[in-house]
């Protein structure tokens, strides 16, 4: 059965025209190391679901390059689930950014982001993860982290916002750190594994933390 996804204004919905068949989740290799990140991720709160944020949609997804351009990327709205398994994992197996076009298959749709992290694959071939979170406190000391934003008037999962994380990961392809203007506390890291993309979200979360506690003690 295949399933077609239209365009939304909506915050965590997809844009992208999707082309989607349900089918069994897939094994993978790496994937117990991707699912172990992405529940560390949860639980510091850079993937998750709040109620009052967001209009109470989950947020934040984690991918994993298996062959080529293809990819497996964690389902849409799964950001509410602490733990995750196979079946909450999409495998997308096309994806042409240019044309605001994705193909998947799994047994849940991929993620609204799939076409970013599609865009980071293809313009830096060393690159095998890439993750999407949302922090307040990053997002607010992105200038003073020196962290590359990607402009405000750029919304989320769509062909501008492919464009311009293409380009950075152009500029810095083994790994990096772009935060999104357009998109609401969003921001993404990738690396050639799954700890060094999310590692680097980790770590600046400790460093805007640690600004933010600079400037309560002043």
């Amino acid at each position: 059965m295949r399933k077609t996804g239209a365009m939304s204004e909506r915050e965590g919905v997809i844009k992208y025209r999707l082309d989607y068949r349900v089918a069994p989740s897939r094994t993978i290799a790496g994937f117990a190391e991707l699912n172990a990140w992405r529940g560390l991720l949860w639980r510091i709160g850079l993937i998750g679901q709040d109620d009052a944020r967001y209009d109470g949609l989950g947020y934040g997804n984690l991918s994993l390059r298996l062959k080529g351009e293809s990819f497996t990327v964690t389902g849409t709205q799964t950001g509410h689930l602490p733990h995750l398994t196979a079946d909450h994992y999409a495998y997308v197996s096309q994806a042409l950014p240019e044309e605001n076009y994705l193909q998947a298959e799994g047994p849940l749709a991929p993620s609204s982001e799939a076409l970013t992290h599609a865009a980071i694959y293809r313009a830096a071939p060393e690159v095998c993860c890439v993750a999407h979170g949302h922090s307040p406190e990053i997002w607010r000391h992105a200038e003073t982290l020196g962290l590359t934003c990607v402009a405000e008037a750029i919304a989320y999962g769509t062909p501008a916002m492919a464009q311009a994380v293409s380009a950075i990961a152009e500029t810095n392809p083994e790994q990096g750190i772009i935060v999104m203007r357009g998109h609401l506390d969003g921001l993404l890291t990738y690396g050639r594994t799954p700890e060094i993309a999310c590692w680097q979200m980790v770590r600046s979360l400790a460093s805007a933390w640690a600004l933010a506690d600079l400037s309560e003690d002043r």
